[in-house]
């Protein structure tokens, strides 16, 4: 599609990546975002500089695309705004865009209970065992789950002493109590589970006690006592790593680790030896370091693990709300009005 197809060129210039492949905008979005703005892809602001550099205004991100470099910052002198769909902003070196004088938004509200959701559904699936890493062999239930017990062909009785465990009643550690992982502790207050969480800051009293949530201030604390750990953290210096070997051999044998955060949080060498000696029970991971794992990885090759593809976010009604957050913090910033959900840059 050409950049005339994709919108009035009157209209204020908005860089993205394309409209088509895995880094595409969202196609129902399209007519949305073609009422304010002329869409201008990568590929036809690369082969037509000199045509657009003036023009764009703002860079509407979705997907982590299009990729911010120093040279793309140089070469539009009339930029304003990055708006990034989603929360996460490791994908964005924000000294650099400070330093060019251009603002960053991003859309963390429209994210955080349908990412809370699927945190507690990977808790729920590890638990019950309804979905593991590895097809199950014909004969061998004890390396099957729910799912496969009850579809394989080879299934003539469903044993009786095939469990899993039960999450009422259990603990949960929370890391990184943010507004994520506060929806995530109302969620495990309802199914009667025992919260501990650990954060940078710690909550109000009032907040603690509306969830029934107990402070621990050190992270080797929560890791020994919970017998579900879930990540919910962003990525920085301070959290890349936080979970390696030392830490995955503080948890219960019996304890489930689970990630929504992000992939380099943990050590997936690390993580994929401690399942594999049972270190720990399981894992369930939403997100990895890359996306996706090589076919090749030995998290892969383990059955006690769930993988999905960094879906938190994806619903149909958080994918147009953050598609409509974007929309107001590039027309806020284009009339110097407070930009929504801007990202303070230091």
């Amino acid at each position: 599609m050409s950049a005339k197809a994709a919108g009035d060129l009157a209209l204020p210039g908005v860089l993205v990546s394309g409209f088509e492949g895995p880094y595409g905008i969202c196609e129902d979005h399209l007519g949305d975002l073609q009422k304010h703005f002329s869409l201008i892809t990568m590929k036809e602001f690369l082969k037509n500089k000199t045509e657009f550099s003036q023009k764009i205004q703002a860079i509407y991100i979705w997907g982590g695309r299009p990729v911010i470099s120093r040279e793309l910052l140089l070469s539009l002198p009339s930029l304003k705004l990055i708006a990034s769909a989603g929360i996460g902003l490791d994908h964005l070196d924000l000294p650099l865009i400070a330093s060019c004088g251009v603002k960053v938004a991003n859309t963390p509200s429209a994210v955080s209970s349908p990412t809370a959701d699927l945190g507690m559904a990977l808790l729920l699936a590890s638990a019950r065992r309804v979905v593991e890493g590895k097809n199950p062999c014909c004969g061998f239930f004890n390396s099957s789950d729910g799912h496969q017990l009850a579809v394989s062909p080879c299934t003539e009785d469903f044993p009786t002493n095939w469990m899993g465990q039960e999450v009422s009643g259990a603990t949960l550690g929370i890391v990184g109590m943010g507004t994520i992982g506060y929806k995530i502790a109302q969620r495990a207050k309802a199914f009667e589970m025992k919260i501990l969480y650990h954060n940078r800051n710690r909550r109000k009293m009032e907040e603690e006690e509306a969830v029934g949530a107990t402070y621990c201030e050190r992270l080797d604390d929560l890791l020994q006592q919970s017998d579900f750990v879930i990540l919910v953290l962003s990525l920085t210096p301070q959290t890349q790593g936080l979970i390696g070997r030392r830490e995955l051999r503080l948890m219960k044998p019996s304890a489930v680790l689970i990630n929504i955060g992000r992939g380099l949080v943990v050590d997936q060498d690390a993580l994929a030896e401690a399942l594999k000696n049972e270190v720990i029970k399981a894992a369930a991971l939403d997100v990895t370091y890359p996306e996706p794992l090589p076919r090749e990885h030995p998290l892969l090759k383990l059955k006690n693990i769930i993988l999905t593809p960094h879906i938190g976010s994806a619903t149909h009604q958080a994918r147009r709300q953050m598609m409509e957050n974007l929309v107001g913090s590039i027309l806020a910033s284009l009339s110097d009005l407070p930009i929504p959900n801007e990202v303070v840059l230091k």
